[in-house]
C-alpha cells in the first residue's frame, strides 16, 4: 500500500546525486529517465538507475519514458532484462488504460506497483481507468505538462478544476493521489501553502524537486499531534458507544467521519492500536 507523503526526483544522468537524493528523508526517491535527461544521456541513465535499484533500494522508484516513445520501448526492454527491479515505477504521459498494460506485459509476474501520471486533458478524461488498472499504486498530477496543455500558468487556480476531476478518479478506485512539484525553489512559504491547500482537497503527498523541499512536504502531509490524539479518542468513544452515530466533542461522529479519523491513524502506522 502506497503511503508516502513526499516524493524527490534526481535525474538519472546524474548518479553523483543519488545518494544525496536518498539522504534527504523522502518517502520515495525517483531516479528519473524521462524530463530530466537528454536524448544522449537516455542509455547510461538506465543503466544508472538499473543498478541503483540492483542494490536493493526499497525506498527507490524509476520513472520511465513514456511507452509510445522509442526511449520508452527501450525503457521496457531492459527492465524485462533486469535481474532486480526498482518497488515502484512511475509512468508518465499515461492517456489510456492501455499503456500501462503495456508495461504490466512487458514485466509479467515482477511488474512493480505503478504510478502513471496524468498530464493532458485526454489522460484525465481517462482517469479512472487508469487509476482502477491493475499494479497502479497511486496516480500523480503532472500539473507542468497539464498547465502547457492548457496554455496556463502552473498556479492553483489555473489547475484547481484538473486537480479536483483526478481527485475524484483516484477516490473512487481507492488509490492515493499525489500532486505536482512546487517549482519556485526558493519560495518556501509558497510551497507550504500549497501542500496544505493540495491537502485540503485530497492529495495524499506531493512530488519535490530539491530536497530543501521535502521537510515541507513531509510536515504539511503528516498528521499532527492532536490529530492523531484527537483521532485515536474518537475511535474510542465510537467503539464504546457501539459503533453508531454518537455526539463527539459537540459534533456528530458517524461511520463517515469515522472513515476520516481512520486514515489519519493509517497514515501514522497506528490503526491496528485503536
Amino acid at each position: 500500500m502506497f503511503a508516502a507523503s513526499s516524493l524527490l526526483f534526481v535525474p538519472g544522468s546524474r548518479p553523483d546525486r543519488f545518494a544525496k537524493a536518498r539522504a534527504a528523508g523522502a518517502g520515495l526517491t525517483i531516479v528519473d529517465l524521462e524530463d530530466a535527461v537528454a536524448a544522449v544521456d537516455k542509455d547510461t541513465a538506465r543503466a544508472a538507475a538499473l543498478a541503483e535499484a540492483g542494490r536493493d533500494r526499497t525506498d527507490l522508484a524509476i520513472r520511465i519514458n513514456a511507452v509510445p516513445t522509442a526511449a520508452g520501448a527501450a525503457d521496457l526492454a531492459s527492465f524485462a532484462a533486469a535481474e532486480i527491479l526498482p518497488p515502484v515505477v512511475l509512468v508518465p504521459m499515461v492517456e489510456t488504460v492501455d499503456e500501462l498494460h503495456a508495461v504490466s506485459a512487458a514485466l509479467g509476474e515482477r511488474c512493480p506497483e505503478l504510478i502513471p501520471l496524468i498530464e493532458t486533458p485526454r489522460g484525465l478524461r481517462h482517469a479512472l481507468a487508469i487509476a482502477q488498472a491493475p499494479n497502479v499504486a497511486a496516480v500523480m498530477f503532472g500539473g507542468a505538462d497539464f498547465a502547457g496543455e492548457l496554455g496556463v500558468a502552473i498556479a492553483w487556480e489555473p489547475l484547481l478544476a484538473a486537480r479536483g476531476a483526478l481527485i475524484l478518479a483516484c477516490a473512487e478506485a481507492r488509490v492515493p493521489a499525489i500532486d505536482v512539484p512546487w517549482v519556485a525553489l526558493d519560495d518556501a512559504a509558497g510551497l507550504a501553502g500549497e501542500c496544505e491547500r493540495a491537502k485540503a482537497l485530497g492529495f495524499s503527498a506531493k512530488a519535490a524537486i530539491h530536497p530543501s523541499q521535502i521537510a515541507t512536504i513531509e510536515t504539511a502531509f503528516a498528521p499532527s499531534d492532536a490529530e492523531v490524539a484527537e483521532a485515536i479518542e474518537a475511535l474510542a468513544a465510537y467503539r464504546d458507544g457501539g459503533e453508531r452515530a454518537i455526539r463527539f466533542k459537540g459534533r456528530m461522529l458517524e461511520a463517515p467521519i469515522v472513515k476520516r479519523y481512520r486514515a489519519v491513524l493509517a497514515k501514522k502506522g497506528m490503526l491496528e492500536n485503536a
